[in-house]
């Protein structure tokens, strides 16, 4: 395609992707009260195991709107995500020939239980942040925690491992439309272990090693996976060229 055109396909692409996301954040708008109550159990579970005062504060008078508006969009992204992932492939998938279009199923099918495995991974992480982060709070003294900073960070560290975890299937994508190939990824892999564990280390308020491996560790077996499905959509391209 010409560059023209490539960049209205993004467009498009993105327009879709974003009427998903707004059509999940309704269900996100009714939800609410649920939502809010799941990403505030951390704290809420901190406080009643101490036995201390820790609490939400709403410190303006628009902030509850705000907040719920913010929770809808981020539940919006949570639910429309096999429909955005689909669309991130749909972009890709002009470069592909016939056949390998035909792996879409396979892509979307394994990318959004990835994208929900970081966001579990981050929800297990997230506790234990929590517990540690209040436990500093002096004896006597109150918690009064605000709301839109706690809840942004939950969210936050939700959807930062969500994608993160979609590493893998992006790799595979650009390999197979020729833009990166295996022997890239494999030169890199250095560099990747590295990122992977700086991600981990500021991924992680808490700071301890446990939580750190917690999450590089799966990172760097799914970069390898993925390296190892690379090379063998590389071969099969040298193969098809050969028989051609």
């Amino acid at each position: 395609m010409p560059l023209r055109q490539h960049l209205r396909e993004l467009r498009n692409r993105l327009l879709l992707a974003a009427a998903g996301i707004l059509l999940g954040a309704v269900v996100g708008w009714l939800a609410y009260p649920w939502v809010f109550d799941t990403l505030a159990r951390p704290l809420v579970d901190v406080a009643e195991s101490r036995g201390d005062l820790v609490a939400l504060n709403f410190a303006g008078v628009a902030t509850p709107l705000d907040l719920r508006l913010k929770i809808a969009l981020f539940v919006g992204v949570l639910v429309a995500s096999p429909w955005w992932i689909y669309q991130l492939w749909a972009f890709v998938t002009p470069g592909l020939s016939r056949t390998e279009r035909r792996y879409t199923v396979g892509f979307v099918a394994t990318a959004v239980p990835l994208f929900f495995a970081g966001a579990a991974v981050a929800w297990w992480v997230i506790p234990v942040a929590v517990d540690l982060l209040v436990g500093l709070t002096p004896q006597d003294a109150v918690n009064v925690v605000d709301a839109q900073l706690y809840l942004g960070f939950v969210m936050r560290m939700v959807l930062a491992f969500g994608v993160a975890f979609l590493l893998p299937v992006v790799m595979v994508g650009l390999t197979m439309a020729g833009v990166v190939r295996a022997r890239t990824w494999l030169r890199g892999w250095r560099w990747a272990v590295l990122a992977v564990a700086v991600f981990g280390a500021v991924a992680t308020p808490t700071g301890d090693a446990v939580s750190m491996f917690a999450i590089a560790v799966p990172m760097w077996v799914l970069y390898f996976g993925a390296l190892g499905v690379c090379a063998l959509v590389d071969r099969r391209r040298r193969q098809r060229e050969e028989t051609a």
